[in-house]
């Protein structure tokens, strides 16, 4: 996708993908009044969607035992962009449902402007109706970071979900693949991931307590693959948490090697196979 490879993302080849169904069910979790976020209900994908096609993917090829780099890969024939764009969603799904078990905590109330980020770096905030970053707490950045990515979400003249025909496939695609649209998706990847960041370095303890670490580790892991396969993190947004990335970022690039390597395995045996039945089949004759 061209208007992505503009932006510094990449377009790997795609492998196969297994073709086991399962569908998306709808989550709705509702926090108690005066809590930090309200209610989180994840972004769905309209059945029969250009974006729910693509949603189905992942879910088929990580409920058929596939493993997270071929549930990351492009699939064939589909637009990189609008992939992308279907990831971002899920994305925002993830850490917004893992946030609000999180947000009741009460010691939330105690951070300070500047408190609570990763060792070294501070995030401030700022959005299109301020000029200038302005510095808050960690619980409040990210409280305003999905808050900002559910709006641009919800704005269907930003992320369509239209009807299941040809001509309104054709409409999302064209807004996918703008310049604007690629900047907003950066945008969206990079404030997730200064989230994850938070969560890792202030509120991890508690998610271990809550038994809901191994959880925070997967999704944390499949949102690592997929922006380590198309591109999405500038290495300036990694470096403060390298500790964390890097031996997610070797598995990824040890497993991408071993599909690789198997790949290129059975097309030589295919091609073996091939010219051996050739060879005896002229014998015989």
């Amino acid at each position: 996708c061209h208007c992505f490879a503009s932006s510094g993302f990449r377009q790997p080849r795609p492998p196969h993908l297994p073709t086991a169904s399962n569908p998306q069910t709808n989550i709705q979790v509702t926090m108690p009044p005066g809590s930090h976020q309200g209610t989180f209900q994840p972004l769905l994908h309209r059945s029969g969607t250009l974006r729910e096609r693509l949603h189905s993917y992942t879910k088929r090829t990580l409920g058929a035992g596939g493993s997270i780099n071929e549930a990351v890969a492009l699939p064939p024939g589909e637009s990189c962009a609008a992939w992308v764009a279907v990831h971002a969603i899920d994305f925002y799904n993830d850490v917004s449902t893992i946030w609000a078990v999180m947000s009741t905590d009460p010691y939330l109330a105690s951070f300070r402007p500047g408190e609570g980020f990763p060792s070294g770096v501070e995030y401030r905030w700022s959005d299109d109706t301020q000029q200038q970053a302005v510095s808050v707490s960690a619980p409040v950045y990210i409280d305003k970071v999905l808050q900002w990515i559910a709006q641009q979400m919800n704005d269907e003249t930003k992320f369509p979900n239209s009807d299941a025909s040809s001509e309104d496939e054709q409409v999302a695609l064209r807004v996918f693949q703008t310049p604007q649209f690629a900047a907003l998706c950066g945008q969206v990847f990079r404030r997730l991931f200064r989230v994850y960041g938070i969560i890792y370095s202030s509120f991890f303890g508690t998610l271990e307590a809550l038994e809901m670490a191994p959880h925070l580790n997967s999704c944390f892991k499949h949102f690592m693959y997929f922006c380590t396969e198309f591109g999405l993190l500038p290495e300036r947004e990694i470096e403060p948490l390298e500790v964390l990335v890097r031996p997610i970022r070797k598995q990824y690039y040890n497993a991408k090697q071993g599909i690789t390597s198997s790949s290129t395995t059975t097309s030589n045996a295919n091609s073996a196979n091939s010219s051996t039945t050739g060879s005896a089949g002229s014998g015989g004759k």
